[in-house]
């Protein structure tokens, strides 16, 4: 995880024109929330892995179900996750277990962010920063 410095930290506002702005920058909301906290994403990478630059932010007021609940921004961050390659060691097999466990526990949880996508992070927090903050 690569923290990066950004104005929208502790900013406030409204949920669904935070969602109308940052989906028009390639962020998506998606599944990626609870009812108190939740977090914008921007896939920079999906090679080996992915790396994400994940905005998170939390309720304020209201609950994230409802469009008019008021949010206020957290620090701006990358994430990195590496797959594993082959066969996952601790698969289990058989009808039941299959339908549930299809996906491999990741390599590295928490990998190494590439330093050619630091700067590119930057970039588009600047961008979320104009378009959110003005």
């Amino acid at each position: 995880m690569k923290p990066i410095k950004s104005s929208l930290e502790n900013e406030c506002c409204a949920l669904n024109e935070a969602e109308d702005v940052l989906k028009g920058l390639g962020f998506s909301y998606g599944g990626n929330w609870d009812y108190d906290h939740g977090y914008f994403d921007y896939k920079l990478d999906d090679e080996v892995g992915y790396t994400f630059l994940r905005i998170p932010f939390k309720a304020i007021d209201g609950q994230l179900d409802k469009k008019d609940t008021t949010i206020q921004f957290g620090e701006p961050f990358l994430l990195a996750h590496k797959y594993q390659v082959g066969l996952d060691d601790n698969a289990e097999t058989g009808n039941i277990s299959g339908s549930f466990n299809q996906f491999s526990e990741p390599q590295d949880p928490d990998a190494t962010v590439d330093q050619k996508w630091i700067g590119i992070a930057k970039d588009l927090v600047k961008k979320v920063e104009t378009a959110v903050l003005n």
